[in-house]
């Protein structure tokens, strides 16, 4: 039965070897399986771009955007006269002090703006 086996073995490597030597082995090129085909679209816009010719820009093009500089009006000159009387209404001012009472007035009560909780009483009867 081994013998049997051996020699089936070699007859399919034979055919095998056989099948081989019919094709004839030669070098083949490999080819893309996609051809280019040109893009319509994208010849135009490029034919497009190549004929527009932007108009040349002038100095006059900005003024239509662009406000003209004024300089600002200088202000008036204070007189002295109105300087040195508001600087003598100024020292004459009495002096505030937050915390004390002008004369004459009586002291505002300050608020107490922290409210204590009402303590709740405690039931003794368990």
């Amino acid at each position: 039965m081994l013998a049997h086996s051996l020699r089936a073995s070699r007859c399919g490597l034979a055919r095998a070897a056989t099948r081989q030597a019919a094709i004839n082995p030669r070098r083949t090129l490999i080819v893309p399986t996609a051809i280019r085909q040109a893009d319509l679209v994208q010849e135009m816009f490029i034919s497009e771009l190549k004929k527009y010719k932007p108009t040349p820009i002038k100095p006059s093009d900005a003024d239509a955007h662009v406000q003209k500089f004024e300089l600002p009006k200088l202000p008036p000159s204070p007189e002295e006269s109105n300087i040195a009387s508001d600087l003598k209404a100024y020292e004459e001012q009495q002096v505030e002090v937050e915390g004390q009472a002008n004369t004459g007035e009586a002291s505002a009560k300050e608020d107490d703006w922290f409210e204590d909780e009402p303590e709740e009483e405690a039931v003794a009867a368990h």
